[in-house]
């Protein structure tokens, strides 16, 4: 009996690997060891010389981060697709439960209330947990056949995804709030709503923003990162995007070398939501260059699976996550760069942070598993 089992587990972990995407897979890895690399010569040094730990603490919890987040993808790339749907349902309910705990019993950090702070779990950010689920839920409201009616659709789909957008406003964490908000444009816009009132949708929510920031006392730091970004010279709140573009102008195409970079001492979370200034300085532009080929490609390969894949929800679900990781790297190189106002925003794979690096593993699962060739 036990032969037996041993034999099934043996060709089911088999037909796994048979049918993984491994060129995908391939690519998850190199981000994930880039991303390694990097703190352990540059990043991970410059956070524990400003926290005064170990030289190498951050590269070894990193690494710790990785290699949970390895467990997870095989974790979401092997079970069965359906399964996967009934779990994400699940998780979607705790993470939204967990996000309504953090205005009452929050941690705050730096003026923002993101994190939660729970006796058997090592501090989390409850929305980096939600959003590789929150895409699946989105999916399969928008492709439920029960719902037949899209305007119904429609309407569930947006009061969920304002009820997020809601309790992301009240932290305040912008970053995020723009996340959510693309991606339930992009799903809803490729499910074919009519364009018009999807720009109408969003020239509304362009000034719901606006008004908070400039009405609601709340979110003057929206403002005050608004109005500093159109007017450099006399803003006050460009200290980290200064920093952050010196350091790459300053390192020019190629870059000053590994540890011989000066200017990245002066750039604030060097390790998490300004590393690709960090590695421009010390490895060029050409480096940046080179991890956003790898990004486009990664989003390439994801996509030519999607031509090829009948099934409306699958589809949903890999445009959201594909889009999702995508978004987020953009916007992390947009800020560094100053092409967008401030806002902190982690690279997918390439920076420290448990919760960044789980939120991408789980994501990176779901496509694994999406995309497997059926048999």
């Amino acid at each position: 009996m036990l032969m037996t089992e041993n034999i099934f587990n043996y060709f089911s972990y088999y037909k796994w690997w048979k049918n993984l995407d491994k060129f995908i897979l391939s690519l998850i890895i190199i981000l994930f060891l880039i991303g390694l690399f990097f703190s352990l010569v540059s990043t991970s040094l410059i956070a524990s010389d400003k926290l005064d730990t170990n030289s190498y603490f951050f590269f070894f919890k990193h690494l710790i981060f990785v290699f949970i987040g390895l467990i997870i993808i095989f974790f979401f790339s092997y079970i069965d697709e359906k399964i996967l749907y009934k779990l994400s349902i699940c998780f979607f309910l705790i993470s939204f439960i967990l996000l309504l705990l953090v205005p009452f019993m929050g941690v705050q950090v730096k003026g923002s209330t993101r994190w939660l702070d729970l006796l058997f779990l090592p501090r989390l950010q409850p929305i980096e947990i939600m959003k590789p689920f929150f895409i699946i839920v989105l999916s399969l409201i928008i492709s439920h056949e029960k719902l037949s009616n899209f305007t119904m659709k429609f309407i569930i789909s947006f009061l969920l995804t304002s009820s997020i957008i809601l309790l992301l406003v009240v932290q305040p964490d912008l970053g995020q709030t723009l996340l959510i908000g693309f991606s339930w444009i992009i799903l809803i816009f490729v499910s074919g709503i009519n364009l018009f009132l999807l720009i109408s949708i969003s020239i509304i929510g362009i000034i719901l923003l606006l008004y908070l920031a400039f009405f609601v006392d709340k979110f003057e730091y929206i403002k005050n990162r608004l109005l500093s970004f159109f007017d450099a010279e006399t803003g006050t709140h460009n200290f980290q995007s200064d920093k952050a573009l010196e350091s790459i102008t300053s390192g020019g195409f190629f870059g000053k070398g590994i540890g011989e970079g000066t200017l990245k001492n002066r750039v604030p979370e060097a390790h998490t939501d300004y590393i690709i200034s960090v590695i421009s300085e010390e490895f060029g532009v050409i480096a940046i260059m080179l991890i956003l080929i790898l990004f486009l490609i990664f989003i390439f390969s994801i996509l030519k699976k999607i031509n090829n894949e009948t099934n409306n929800t699958l589809r949903l679900i890999l445009i959201g996550s594909s889009s999702l990781i995508l978004l987020q790297a953009m916007i992390h190189i947009g800020v560094n760069i100053r092409l967008f106002p401030t806002t902190g925003m982690t690279l997918p794979f390439l920076s420290y942070g448990g919760s960044s690096i789980i939120s991408v593993s789980i994501l990176s699962g779901i496509i694994l598993n999406l995309t497997k060739r059926k048999v």
